[in-house]
């Protein structure tokens, strides 16, 4: 039975039930001691709205930085998409942005996902023909290394499989989510590998995947979510994070099926979501929340008046790409901890005195 293959595959260890404790304790912290103004709220919404648009996007191989992110958001309603990257931005902004606003209303269903992937998918031109349907032929699931080489991680379901699997997994979600025998975290992990393990659509399953894990949170009671942006840590681990795809993949459908791998790697994320977030309530001051590395880089301007992304690369002597080194120049633009001079080649940037 369908059922009791997704239950039996998840196997609960004690580190797994200290990850989910934890996550908890913060939410209830969260619920009950979360005093941000109005306007901080609306700010930080919309920076996760950018950055996690732009993690999401890059993960699929987009090049954009989240500065070129924001300012080409700033302009959608008069300039349309002139590029794919572009076009991906868009739809992937457009659909995070109604799942913030409007996850009350929405529900976990086939006709909601591929409504979804129609919104996702809407400024795509070469994606016209496909968007909001299941994939009509068989695909394989890829990821981009360090160099930006496409490496095949597993095949996933054949498409005539793809309707009843995908119909198999909703009903079974919904369920447990009624149930509640099953705590939802357990539940969302459960529901997210399936969902890439069947890749239901020809193109966009990734970022799919992670704008349905933001709306099933939400619907679990887990209010942060759109004020740190998951998708930014899943960037940051993206290497950890197809391993543990692929390490699950081995074993999908047999008899020793176990969601272990991914369910440790989805918890991990999720608790680095939550420190994030009570970063945020400690310190009351979101806009100077910085990452490991984002405080490496800042720092960087305690002994240097000027700095640009070459001279940060070298005094790091080649420890980040160049493009996370620009992803976090704009953060640090945006909380308005540094300034940008410049355009072009000739950018440069200094520190902002409190």
């Amino acid at each position: 039975m369908v059922k009791n293959r997704f239950e039996k595959r998840i196997k609960l260890s004690q580190e797994v039930l200290t990850k989910i404790a934890k996550i908890d304790q913060f939410n209830g912290l969260w619920i009950g001691k979360s005093r941000f103004s109005p306007q901080i709220m609306a700010r930080l919404k919309s920076w996760v709205i950018i950055t996690s648009t732009g993690a999401s996007t890059r993960i699929e191989g987009s090049k954009m930085s989240d500065e070129e992110i924001s300012r080409f958001l700033r302009g959608l309603k008069t300039n349309s998409p002139k590029n794919r990257d572009e076009q991906e931005v868009a739809g992937y902004a457009d659909l995070l942005g109604r799942i913030f606003e409007n996850w009350k209303d929405l529900k976990l269903s086939e006709n909601w996902i591929l409504q979804f992937h129609n919104i996702l998918l809407n400024f795509s031109e070469k994606d016209k023909n496909h968007k909001g349907k299941y994939k009509v032929s068989d695909n394989t699931v890829v990821m981009f290394d360090e160099n930006g080489k496409q490496v095949t991680l597993f095949k996933p379901t054949s498409s005539y499989l793809v309707k009843p699997e995908m119909q198999d997994v909703i009903e079974w979600t919904n369920k447990q989510f009624t149930d509640k025998k099953l705590h939802p975290l357990l539940i969302i992990a459960n529901f997210i590998f399936e969902f890439l393990a069947i890749h239901p659509f020809k193109d966009g399953n990734g970022r799919m995947s992670r704008a349905l894990t933001n709306l099933l949170l939400l619907k679990s009671g887990y209010g942060y979510i759109p004020y740190v942006s998951l998708d930014e840590i899943i960037e940051e681990s993206k290497t950890d994070y197809y391993l543990s795809l692929r390490s699950t993949q081995k074993n999908h459908k047999t008899k020793n099926e176990d969601i272990a791998p991914w369910l440790t790697y989805f918890l991990g994320a999720l608790g680095e979501q939550a420190e994030r977030a009570e970063g945020l309530m400690k310190n009351d001051q979101p806009e100077k929340l910085l990452s490991e590395k984002q405080v490496e880089i800042y720092n960087l301007f305690d002994n240097n008046d000027e700095l640009t992304v070459a001279k940060i690369n070298k005094f790091l002597k080649n420890k980040f790409p160049l493009v996370t080194i620009k992803q976090v120049l704009s953060r640090l633009v945006y909380q308005k901890l540094i300034e940008r001079i410049g355009q072009g080649r000739g950018t440069r940037y200094i520190k902002l005195t409190p």
